[in-house]
């Protein structure tokens, strides 16, 4: 029987270099895209996938993320004794039940295969979700859950993925695919950031991932890759010819909130996407960006 995926890792140890100086004493995961920070997305999504057990892999810096979702008795005092109820229960809903948070450092910024490495005691001999909390999915259903109706089906590594420009290869993991269905594809391999000529396609990963605990056995081997970091894709391509792996295309939208467009771009499309924003976004567009 295949075991359910329980516990979800999410690195957030980067410096956030390219959005300072508003990253230089805030992570990158708090900034807000909309009124919710990066992060509380992700959680958000993996917990309506199912998950139980969250998993930070974080850095010097991220106590803001601690915080976050830990008890902030003064607020949460001061928003009951004014009546807040509204407030106060959004609050209340961040944090998780008592032993279903965990944090660990990654101590060197030497990549994401090295940051879901460092998780490994924590994760154990069971399959794990990794959610990079920078790509931000809009979608009727979140991505991850999407991922776990798939993942049911067929166990094995399975990454959310789409097509992207062949000139854009170099920027992401891409794979390898020996059979694709349009919905699902049957990947043979994957390598980090081809460049465009040499690109076996042009399905990339993007940051949601859904990974047999075996991998950590190639992660243990600490070897370098493109960018000179520890890939996570490196393991993953190594685990092939012993672990069924797909691609799944997801329904929804992506957004790169590590860039500056991308972000800005998430920022407008989540407020548009609410009911109660989207009257006052679609009359701000108008006036500065008429016709």
């Amino acid at each position: 029987m295949r075991r359910r995926v329980r516990k979800a890792i999410f690195p957030v140890g980067g410096l956030g270099t390219r959005f300072l100086p508003a990253t230089k004493a805030l992570p990158k995961e708090m900034l807000p895209v909309v009124d919710k920070p990066l992060i509380q997305y992700a959680v958000e999504e993996a917990r309506e996938a199912g998950i139980e057990e969250l998993i930070f892999v974080t850095g010097r810096g991220k106590s803001a993320i601690e915080d976050h979702f830990d008890h902030s008795f003064e607020l949460q005092e001061t928003l009951a004794a004014r009546g807040k109820e509204k407030e106060l229960a959004l609050v209340q809903e961040l944090i998780p039940r008592p032993g279903r948070i965990a944090y660990t450092r990654q101590l060197e910024p030497l990549g994401l295969g090295h940051a879901v490495w460092c998780a490994r005691s924590l994760v154990g001999e069971e399959p794990f979700a990794v959610l990079l909390a920078d790509d931000l999915v809009l979608a009727d259903r979140p991505c991850l859950a999407q991922m776990m109706d798939l993942y049911a089906e067929h166990g094995g590594n399975l990454v959310a993925v789409m097509d992207v420009p062949r000139d854009q290869t170099d920027r992401y993991g891409i794979l390898d695919v020996v059979h694709d269905d349009g919905k699902v594809a049957q990947a043979k391999g994957l390598v980090e950031k081809p460049k465009p000529d040499v690109a076996p396609s042009t399905l990339s990963i993007i940051g949601r991932y859904i990974l047999h605990p075996l991998g950590f056995e190639e992660l243990d081997r600490q070897e370098k890759g493109a960018g000179g970091e520890i890939q996570l894709t490196d393991a993953m391509a190594r685990t092939i010819d012993r672990i069924p792996f797909h691609g799944m295309r997801f329904e929804g939208t992506r957004f790169d909130c590590g860039s500056k467009a991308g972000f800005l771009e998430a920022n407008v499309a989540f407020a548009l996407a609410r009911e109660d924003l989207r009257a006052d976004a679609e009359d701000i567009l108008k006036r500065f960006a008429p016709g």
